[in-house]
This record gives C-alpha cells, structure tokens and sequence, in this order.
C-alpha cells in the first residue's frame, strides 16, 4: 500500500481523520496476515513501513510507530501524510537451545 491520506477534509475533523487512517492501516495488516505464507512453520508476515509528509520526504519506520507517529501530524499541521506499508514474508528467528 503507498497512499497519500487527507488530514484536513471537509467531512471530518483532523483528530478524527487520523483515526479513520489508523483504522484503515490495521485492516490492511490483518488482510495481509490472512494471505498464505510459503512455509507456514517457519514464515510469518512483517512489513517494510516509510512515513512522511510527502513520497520524497518518508523515513523507514516500524508498523507500530506509524501510529504515534499519526498522532503528532495534527499537531504539527499537515494537510496530508504518505504512508508506504509493504508486506513480506519473513523467516522467523531460530530459538537456541539451553543447555
């Protein structure tokens, strides 16, 4: 997903357009988390995020930090965000055995 979102809209309130893109976001994490991984057992699903005012200016980010990241766009005045969320299937790390 690579979406420019509109905080300033006529229809809503800035504070209440973040949560709206904060609830799309989840969808959209738990859409891609239901697709079929090639190796169940020893694959889950991760995501590649950036965010930023403009395509230009997005900075790589983790999933979660997207969200208090949003949080601070009203306040800082922006009139849109880019948010970038790319999914891909991820080895998961090798647990070591105790001795």
């Amino acid at each position: 997903m690579k979406k420019v979102f509109q905080i300033e809209q006529d229809r809503l309130k800035p504070d209440r357009a973040v949560d709206a893109i904060k609830n799309e976001l989840r969808k959209y994490a738990k859409r891609e988390k239901k697709k079929e991984l090639p190796n169940k057992k020893t694959m889950y699903w991760d995501f590649d995020c950036k965010f930023g005012k403009t395509a230009e200016l997005a900075t790589e980010c983790t999933f979660e930090e997207i969200s208090s990241k949003l949080s601070s766009v009203v306040e800082d005045g922006w009139k849109e965000c880019y948010v970038e969320i790319m999914a891909k299937a991820v080895d998961k790390p090798i647990k070591e055995e105790e001795e």
